[in-house]
């Protein structure tokens, strides 16, 4: 069963300004995604800034969302590290804390072969009982885990049960979920793919727009989910532009942006990420405005 269909918001992290996360904002955060429909939140994945927080401020923002959400909604942990030690203690940690599943992202950086993805893959798998999904971002780690090495773990692991795809490479995702039979959960690692990954058998998106528009995003889902194809690409369609002005900047300071210019208070990026530059903030004012959020 996975662990869950539709729209899955990968959550922002609140920033004080003195770079302390904000818990207050963060609590305010999951209940308005939780009340706008929101299917599931995932915590500390990339949007979540967790590349720059320490491992005990990671899980302790997986502990406070966990316990915000009280098990009304799953709560996905993101786990993933470059080194499988680490990926597997902070797997370990989030199961404990509460967490329903886990994100997994490839190892970066040092680039292993498929036979080294498997291996640290399967010893965090070991590890735990709680599901985890495999995280394909070829453009920000630097390797591809290929269809075949998906499909291995996903039939051969039993708590590996899908994976979040953002290499938008549908070949690759259409043969996955053929080696499978179907049986992979793969859900759209990018906003404007949505619809399209679904028409395949996709179980629906962890989505960096639900997070300024978490009931447009949960709508295009469920309307593809209900049978209204043709209403699920018609939102999908209309939501692009502002898709697009979302990823103008590397990804999450256009979102944090949005937040900010609608009162959500956000706060700021963490370094290296800065803020966004004036002439791309205009254009994802402009964007915002179209969509009728700003």
């Amino acid at each position: 069963m996975a662990i869950y269909e539709g729209a899955g918001v990968a959550l922002v992290t609140p920033f004080q300004e003195n770079g302390l996360v904000n818990y207050e904002v963060l609590e305010k955060l999951v209940e308005e995604q939780i009340a706008e429909g929101t299917d599931a939140i995932v915590a500390c994945g990339t949007t979540g800034e967790a590349s720059t927080m320490t491992h005990e401020e990671h899980l302790d923002v997986i502990k406070y969302v966990c316990e915000v959400t009280k098990k009304r909604i799953p709560v996905i942990a993101g786990t993933g590290s470059n080194c499988t030690e680490t990926a597997v203690y902070l797997s370990e940690e989030a199961q404990k804390l509460g967490a329903d599943g886990l994100l997994l992202v490839s190892p970066y950086y040092n680039k292993a072969t498929q036979n080294g993805l498997k291996a640290h893959f399967k010893a965090v798998a070991d590890a735990v009982k709680i599901p985890i999904l495999l995280y394909n971002i070829p453009g920000r780690t630097g390797v591809t885990i290929t269809a075949r090495t998906i499909a291995d773990l996903c039939l051969n692991v039993p708590n590996i049960v899908g994976v979040k795809e953002a290499s938008g490479d549908f070949s690759a995702i259409a043969d996955l979920l053929s080696f499978t039979d179907g049986k992979a959960d793969v859900y759209s690692g990018n906003d404007n793919q949505i619809v399209p990954i679904m028409s395949l058998g996709g179980r629906g998106v962890i989505s960096v727009l639900s997070n300024v528009a978490p009931a447009k995003t949960h709508e295009i889902c469920q309307a593809y989910l209900d049978g209204d194809v043709k209403r699920s690409a018609r939102l999908q369609l209309e939501a692009i532009p502002l898709i697009n002005a979302l990823f103008c900047e590397v990804n999450p300071i256009p979102v944090k942006a949005a937040l900010n210019l609608m009162g959500r208070q956000a706060g700021p990026m963490r370094l290296p990420l800065t803020e966004m530059e004036e002439k791309n903030q205009e254009c994802l004012k402009n964007a915002m405005k179209e969509y009728g959020i700003l």
